[in-house]
């Protein structure tokens, strides 16, 4: 049996009550209206005619915007409960995990001070893991209800990569990428600069990670159009499946190959991405790019 929500219970009741409401008298007038136009005498019969079918006309207006409404309301249920399944299922490994390592040390079944060690490291681990959830969780929805203050200031272009390329080199430890890196040094954006830098980390460290292991290459190109200052950061992985590109940047979505291949990830860099990305005025997308994947971030120009 399948388990439907009482939001989506009552948006289906609110679709057929306007239904009813609405649509089957306004047919049953719009009859009325039609046959004092057309067999009714006299000016009188026109006049109120004319004033039925122009009641029935708002009438049906308004219950195409109330479907609208009703449906745009229903899309936003089912978004919350993906949500929350999402984050149930995100929270429960380590949950889970946390839970088990901590029955067998307080059972005694570690005696072995080295594999005591070990579990209470996984456990610190697994901490770590659903501490991080939660701050990126709370981050996004900050930047999303724009609770989130962020500065306006001019940033140069060219710091602002350089900053991005040394988080980068934090998350590779010294393993070798082919780095391509053309900009225009002359530009600037307005914005917080912290923000932007970790709008370009999170797309520098996913193209790092998804990238095969032998002869990574990152191409990272930055350069102005018209009133925007665009960047492309590319490199040489597998790609995103045209059926995924749709939802790659919502909350909790992981694509196939990063899910079979045991990547770690939450799911949150890329919504944190776009989040951050339109709070500053601009746009990120998935374009084609020649090898793997393509990310391009549009930022506003500043201009002197």
């Amino acid at each position: 049996m399948r388990f439907r929500s009482p939001a989506n219970i009552l948006l289906r009741r609110a679709q057929l009550v306007l239904i009813l409401a609405a649509v089957v008298p306004t047919i049953l007038m719009t009859a009325t209206g039609i046959i004092l136009l057309v067999v009714g005498q006299g000016s009188v019969a026109i006049v109120a005619g004319s004033l039925v079918l122009a009641f029935c006309t708002s009438s049906l207006t308004g219950f195409l915007l109330g479907s609208m409404f009703v449906r745009r309301g229903a899309s936003l249920a089912r978004v919350q409960t993906d949500f929350l399944s999402s984050v149930s299922h995100e929270f429960r490994t380590p949950i889970t995990s946390i839970r088990m390592f901590i029955e067998t040390l307080r059972d005694g079944r570690v005696t072995d001070p080295v594999e005591q060690q070990r579990c209470l490291r996984i456990v610190g681990q697994e901490m770590e893991r659903l501490d991080g959830l939660v701050g990126k969780l709370l981050e996004l929805s900050r930047i999303e209800a724009g609770r989130q203050p962020f500065e306006r200031r001019p940033v140069k272009v060219r710091p602002l990569i350089d900053e991005a390329l040394t988080g980068l080199a934090a998350v590779r430890m010294g393993r070798e990428v082919n780095l391509e890196v053309e900009v225009d040094e002359t530009l600037e954006v307005l914005g917080d600069k912290a923000a932007l830098g970790q709008v370009f980390v999170n797309l520098l460290v996913n193209a790092w990670k998804y990238t095969p292991a032998e002869n990574k290459c990152i191409t990272i190109r930055v350069y102005a159009q018209k009133k925007h200052v665009v960047f492309d950061i590319e490199d040489n992985g597998d790609g995103i499946p045209p059926d995924e590109r749709k939802f790659i940047f919502d909350t909790f979505e992981r694509g196939r190959s990063a899910i079979e291949s045991g990547t770690q990830g939450s799911g949150l860099g890329l919504a944190i991405v776009r989040a951050i990305t339109r709070a500053h005025g601009g746009d990120v997308q998935l374009i084609g790019g020649t090898a793997g994947a393509c990310f391009r971030v549009r930022l506003p120009r500043r201009t002197s």
